[in-house]
């Protein structure tokens, strides 16, 4: 293949990843705006894309992969691939490959700062400061020291969360689908709902599935003490947010930190933004500089292995079925 025609879900890419693909001599093509399956269909439809440098969550369903006979590779700039239907992908022989560990510092370095402000109360206290109350006299707050931080997801974000989370004196208690073979001195709980009532901040970084969506809904959240926090660096599908919402405003949970939702963008009205006990971010967790330069280097580089040299890493491919078929 002489030369690789790239579609990337986005407006832009970092500079790092743009010159490898010039170098290379791809022809690469942009996507502005909210992505949606029409507009991928359409944009595939037009031109004979044999990559998809995949940035964001935009639907990549059997209808677009049907717009792109020519389709070889879908590489994501990041981890999550929930958005991509895989079955589909595989029966194409279209390969899934995200880019490893590449995001997995800054996303859990933000579920620490969002567990330490909401742990120290700072949100609050800032607030009310501004407000004109001196809290000083009258305050006594909790140290994020010696409290029980729940990890589920033990993958390369989870385990570099509950490693800082460890660092700052927290015990951990890992729940993980997948066997942890290294739990780093950290507690494993199998039993998930048996976790609930054990931690005190309950942080997600497991990948949104079938199985996993909703999995922390009005049930589980009654399991949870009422001071007991909800961190959420991975996907908004996770949580069961009208009643994430109803647990934070009767008291049954005392804050949440969001960096992810049900539906994104998200609508300006939603009743999370009302809470004085929430945190919520754009989706910005991986969002650095220097992630932006890892994420989009490795994503460009899986593509023109896949399409000039037939190879691939392994270790990041999510289907692996496509690559046995080579």
């Amino acid at each position: 293949m002489t030369k690789p025609i790239v579609l990337v879900t986005a407006a832009g890419l970092s500079d790092s990843a743009k010159t490898i693909l010039r170098d290379a001599g791809a022809e690469v093509d942009y996507l502005s705006g909210v992505v949606t399956e029409d507009t991928l269909a359409g944009k595939l439809a037009s031109k004979k894309f044999n990559a998809i440098l995949l940035r964001g969550s935009p639907p990549l369903t059997r209808r677009v992969f049907a717009a792109a006979p020519d389709l070889k590779i879908i590489a994501k700039h990041g981890a999550g691939t929930d958005s991509v239907d895989i079955a589909a992908a595989t029966e194409r022989s279209i390969l899934v490959i995200n880019a490893g560990d590449a995001n997995a510092d800054p996303v859990a370095e933000e579920a620490i700062a969002l567990m330490l402000a909401l742990a120290r109360d700072l949100p609050r206290l800032s607030r009310n400061m501004t407000a004109g109350v001196w809290e000083k006299p009258s305050y006594q707050g909790r140290e994020f020291r010696g409290r029980v931080v729940g990890i589920v997801g033990y993958g390369a974000i989870g385990r570099r969360t509950a490693r800082m989370a460890s660092a700052l004196g927290a015990k951990i208690i890992i729940h993980s689908r997948s066997r942890v073979s290294d739990p780093e001195g950290a507690e494993v709980e199998e039993n998930f709902e048996r976790l609930l009532g054990r931690v005190d901040i309950l942080s997600l970084h497991c990948p949104l599935t079938h199985k996993t969506r909703g999995m922390l809904s009005d049930k589980q959240l009654r399991m949870m003490k009422p001071t007991s926090l909800v961190i959420n660096t991975a996907r908004g599908g996770l949580i069961d947010e009208p009643a994430l919402v109803d647990a934070l405003k009767s008291g049954r949970l005392a804050g949440a930190g969001l960096d992810t939702f049900a539906q994104e963008p998200v609508d300006p009205k939603n009743p999370l933004f009302a809470l004085d006990n929430a945190i919520c971010t754009p989706h910005v967790a991986a969002m650095t500089v220097d992630a932006m330069a890892r994420m989009g280097t490795i994503a460009a580089n899986n593509i023109l292995d896949y399409l000039t040299r037939g190879t691939c890493d392994t270790s990041n491919v999510v289907n692996p079925a496509v690559v046995a078929q080579t």
